[in-house]
């Protein structure tokens, strides 16, 4: 028997590939549906599957950084998405195993049937492989991958104007005049970007120290960025931002 997991954060999907598996797939025992990346760390740590099914687009912490996070990796990973262009080449190039959502049936008897003939040193080599295209990704022009409703999306960090809080969600301004929403905190932006210039001015506003076209002293002061939106900065921050301007 395959021992199995499943992870994404859309109940609907586990649960129509979790009678998948029982229906289609009978050499593989399902252990866990896990619906948020962190369930997932703990249950993949505490049960040691053969396999595990994951989603890419996850809200918090997508599939790589889920996979950064359990290495090293000695599990097969057979990856779930929706067309992402980015992630599909990259698993075509590396030979690793991906479903496309919905999944077909035949699709999902076929991925099984390839992990059952795998040598787990193989999976674990491509796997690494995979996880170091995309740290290259990252790494080139300095983007930062960030979880959107329809998949993960590439950003320029010196394109980011600000970052502002919606709840669990995170708004980010481009200096293209463009706006996205991230599936992620305003905290889960700040950590992402905490090797770049940026600054948390009030609890709802993290801004790019570069795009900083003025600052006006008031009660705690605010800012004009570059876009020409205005942010306030907390009393609390001002110490720090001033700080930081000394260094600019």
């Amino acid at each position: 028997m395959i021992r199995s997991v499943i992870v994404d954060d859309e109940i609907s999907c586990t649960d129509i590939l979790h009678w998948q598996l029982e229906t289609y797939c009978p050499q593989v025992n399902n252990l866990a549906i896990c619906n948020s990346p962190a369930d997932a760390l703990h249950r993949i740590n505490d049960l040691h599957p053969d396999l595990v099914f994951m989603d890419i687009e996850m809200p918090g912490m997508n599939a790589f950084e889920l996979l950064e996070k359990l290495k090293p990796v000695n599990f097969d990973v057979i990856f779930i998405t929706a067309y992402n262009q980015f992630a599909v080449q990259a698993f075509k190039e590396n030979a690793v195993d991906y479903l496309l959502k919905p999944i077909e049936k035949s699709d999902l008897i076929q991925a099984v049937e390839k992990v059952s003939g795998k040598q787990k040193s193989d999976s674990a080599e491509k796997i690494e492989s995979l996880l170091k295209l995309f740290r290259e990704q990252l790494s080139t022009n300095k983007k930062i991958a960030l979880p959107t409703g329809d998949g993960i999306s590439f950003i320029s960090v010196e394109k980011i104007v600000r970052c502002e809080s919606d709840n669990n969600y995170t708004f980010i301004f481009l200096s293209t005049g463009e706006r996205i929403l991230i599936t992620k905190t305003l905290k889960q932006i700040e950590e992402s970007l905490e090797a770049y210039p940026f600054y948390r001015v009030h609890q709802s506003h993290l801004v790019n120290l570069n795009h900083i076209v003025r600052y006006v002293k008031d009660q705690g002061g605010h800012l004009v960025m570059s876009d020409q939106s205005t942010i306030t900065v907390a009393r609390q921050r001002k110490e720090g931002l001033m700080e930081l301007f000394s260094k600019l």
